[in-house]
């Protein structure tokens, strides 16, 4: 298990939809397995594949405040969203040193395929709502900013882009 690089935005790959996973084989396990390692070394609630150049639709969540408790997740897709929504920071290693204040609903019920590769269907309420909806996103080409007005999203990239420097 090895944390891994998460590839700078502007790369492609964040901006290209993730291949749908067959099969859980021990090859994507080992990679849930350093996503997890990944995602405790930042520290984050969550990671997608694409974002350490992995092209798979696979994603962790962990939103439990004594940690080790990551779902893996293979193709989720949120099956149903509340109404109620939920405002929380969010940011990305892809784009370090930046964050934004995202609406997204407080409660998903995503369907996907689990560590056994059987499918599941789970309710995530709150930051791992928000961070499973982040990490779907990622899945689909998108980062946390697409989902701010054009203003406030070209003030994010410019004030990153002086940052990367």
């Amino acid at each position: 298990m090895t944390a891994r690089r998460c590839i700078p935005w502007p790369d492609k790959r964040l901006r290209t939809v993730a291949t749908e996973v067959d099969e859980v084989t021990d090859e994507i396990r080992a990679i849930w397995d350093d996503m997890i390692d990944t995602m405790e070394a930042m520290p984050g609630v969550g990671l997608a594949a694409p974002q350490i150049g992995v092209m798979l639709r696979l994603a962790v969540v962990d939103g439990s405040s004594e940690r080790g408790k990551a779902v893996r997740l293979a193709n989720p897709e949120i099956l149903h969203a509340s109404v109620e929504l939920r405002e929380h920071e969010e940011a990305s290693p892809n784009l370090p040193g930046m964050s934004a204040k995202i609406k997204r609903p407080r409660a998903v019920t995503v369907r996907y395929l689990d560590e056994t590769g059987v499918i599941t269907r789970r309710d995530f309420v709150g930051i791992e709502a928000t961070s499973m909806q982040h990490q779907i996103d990622h899945l689909n080409g998108r980062l946390y900013f697409d989902r701010l007005s054009k203003v406030k999203r070209d003030m994010l990239l410019r004030k990153a882009k002086k940052l990367a420097g």
